[in-house]
């Protein structure tokens, strides 16, 4: 057996970090000239100053008459005073050929070059022409309407500062200055490229147990937004010759980042071909980070060179936190600002002793402040980090955060944008359906899937405007109705009929009812269930016809309909329970075993909320009633 010499030495976050900087030089990597129309969010090199004045004339502001103030003292609506016109008209480009003396005016339009002479224009709208004079109806000051040459910018003055980044706004003022081109520091180069035999190309059939490549997409439109050039190496398979062979192009460029091949076991091929680098090499090789703990750091000739774990939440943290910041030095970029705001966390958190935990969350107003729910979908999850708002860090030494403990939430954007309508409880296709319908309204909308209790908890807190629930009274046994408290108001919404699913063909289940079928999935011992998270209403169901039954499987908890069809339909499980759109989804069959309310619960106090009034009159419309239907849900013709 291989020695294994991965992971021997696991080091903070914070030492690794200054291993990594140690051997790298964090300023920009050269400059270079670009036309102008192509310097959008490019990064100035030099200071740029003016070669000219702005405006390099005398120019008028409005569409009137240049004129010398002194000539219209006195004049008022109810008395004009008379001034004699010019011959001459001036149009924005013309230079003027005439004086105005005392007692003269020439018609100007805006734009157009002051003629000596004058020091003010009037309006047109407070004159009237008449044969050969103007009548002036209000009185103006010297320097009326009037920018002088040089008070925008001034020839020699400094305009722009080395290192700005080049929005259309400074693209506009280079462009007053008249320069075509400007010189920009230089896009550092980052090669990317996936490795794994179960990594495929995005557009290829998907094999079953194989990944579409998310993190190569990921990286590389995040070091665009970090100013760099991202080279596209491709999936990388696990043989390391084609990886050495990669790594060798990818360091013609100035970076290297991959993901996959950190972990421990001999199918991971990455570490033994960074580890050939010299000068100085692998500088960091498992860091104490969750996520991201198997990180690769390494350095070579000055280049940085960084193997991302292969989970997309894994890999997109590790890369901002080592590499993003390297980029944005090599591109010329001042360092992130990062802003934090205080949030309290609705449920307790439990932390793993000994690392450092980032941890996702969404944000969500309150009336007491922000409330930060935990982003749960784990380091393999791709919508975690695009969903999120933003992440908590928990010390290496902290194991619990309990419920209602207040902590900093540094945000992942430039700032907290808020939502329209925030929705938070039990996911169903029905509610994106609504969903899409209302975005495509303009209304912004987050949406947390914590479970129907978890919902319902958040709606009771006052931190959703809507929750979507399928809970069973066990007393009674009718849906969400009971659960409620006097400040929730339950707004009804649709049938869903829960049921086994099971691969078609399935002896243990083909032609039998729910009871029969349940008690022969726990009679034989080699037939196992998937099940569901605790807190959801379809696990509060499993348990109340499993009684006291834990059949083989019961441990594995999913959290979706999605999830309990896949694990069937992939021969993970034999049986479970979920909804029959999602079994005719998947080609499941399906034994029906009770219809339940998908119902939403809205908080009183946010009922005349324009956004929660648009949902309501969504989901009672017609339009709303015939697509839900389609989908396969059941509506209540009294709803």
């Amino acid at each position: 057996m291989k020695a294994q010499t991965q992971f021997l030495h696991v080091v903070t976050r914070d030492e690794a970090e200054r291993r990594f900087r140690e051997h790298l030089t964090l300023k920009p990597l050269g400059s270079e000239t670009v036309a102008l129309h192509a310097a959008l969010r490019r990064v100035l090199a030099e200071d740029v100053v003016a070669p000219i004045d702005v405006p390099g004339f005398d120019r008028s502001n409005v569409d009137g008459f240049a004129l010398q103030a002194a000539d219209t003292w006195g004049a008022m609506e109810e008395e004009a005073r008379a001034v004699a016109l010019t011959d001459e008209s001036l149009a924005p480009g013309t230079v003027p050929r005439r004086e105005v003396a005392a007692g003269l005016a020439t018609s100007i339009a805006t734009g157009g070059m002051l003629p000596r002479g004058a020091d003010a224009v009037v309006m047109v709208e407070h004159t009237d022409v008449d044969g050969g004079s103007v009548q002036i109806r209000r009185a103006a000051t010297a320097g009326e309407n009037v920018s002088y040459a040089g008070t925008d910018i001034a020839r020699g003055e400094t305009v722009l500062r080395a290192g700005q980044p080049l929005s259309s706004r400074e693209i506009g003022v280079l462009a007053a200055l008249g320069l075509a081109e400007i010189r920009v520091h230089r896009r550092p180069r980052v090669a990317i490229f996936s490795t794994g035999n179960e990594i495929v190309a995005p557009g290829a059939p998907l094999p079953t147990g194989a990944v579409y490549d998310s993190n190569a997409a990921i990286i590389a439109a995040a070091v665009e937004e970090l100013g760099g050039e991202p080279v596209r190496l491709g999936v990388v398979p696990d043989d390391e010759a084609a990886l050495s062979a990669a790594l060798t192009k990818g360091l013609d460029c100035d970076a290297v980042v991959f993901s996959g091949g950190t972990s421990k076991g001999e199918g991971d091929l990455s570490y033994r071909v960074v580890a050939a680098l010299s000068d100085p090499g692998i500088v960091a090789h498992g860091v104490a980070l969750k996520p991201g703990k198997p990180v690769c750091l390494a350095v070579t000739d000055g280049k940085p060179v960084v193997i991302l774990p292969g989970f997309p939440t894994s890999a997109v943290f590790t890369f901002h936190e080592f590499l993003a910041p390297v980029i944005r030095a090599f591109a010329g970029l001042p360092r992130e600002q990062r802003t934090q705001v205080p949030a309290t966390l609705p449920m307790r958190v439990n932390s793993e002793r000994g690392r450092t935990e980032y941890l996702l969350v969404g944000l969500v107003p309150t009336d007491e402040g922000l409330a930060a729910y935990p982003m749960g979908k784990g380091s393999g999850s791709v919508t975690t980090f695009s969903s999120a708002d933003g992440f908590i860090t928990i010390g290496q030494h902290t194991e619990i955060l309990d419920a209602g403990a207040l902590v900093q939430v540094q945000l992942l954007g430039e700032g907290l944008d808020p939502a329209d309508l925030i929705l938070i409880g039990s996911h169903c296709v029905g509610l994106d359906w609504l969903s899409g319908e209302l975005m495509r309204q303009g209304i912004r909308i987050k949406t947390m899937s914590v479970g129907s209790t978890g919902g319902l908890m958040a709606a009771k807190r006052g931190e959703c405007d809507v929750a979507g629930i399928h809970l069973m009274d066990p007393a009674t046994g009718e849906y969400n109705r009971p659960l409620l408290t006097p400040a929730l108001e339950l707004i009804p919404g649709y049938g869903r009929m829960q049921g086994i699913v099971y691969r078609p063909g399935d002896v243990r289940f083909e032609g039998r009812n729910a009871a029969a079928a349940i008690a022969a999935a726990i009679a034989e011992r080699g037939c196992t269930m998937v099940n569901r998270n605790a807190g959801s209403g379809t696990r509060i169901l499993i348990d109340r016809l499993l009684g006291d039954a834990k059949p083989a499987g019961y441990g594995v908890q999913t959290k979706s309909h999605n999830a309990v069809a896949v694990a069937v339909a992939q021969q993970r499980a034999d049986w479970g329970l979920a909804i029959d759109t999602v079994a005719r989804q998947y080609g499941l069959g399906f034994i029906p075993v009770q219809e339940e309310r998908y119902d939403f619960v809205v908080p009183k106090a946010r009922l005349e909320r324009a956004a929660v009034k648009a949902f309501i009159a969504l989901l009672q419309s017609e339009a709303a009633r015939t697509a839900l239907r389609n989908l396969g849900f059941r509506i209540d013709p009294r709803s």
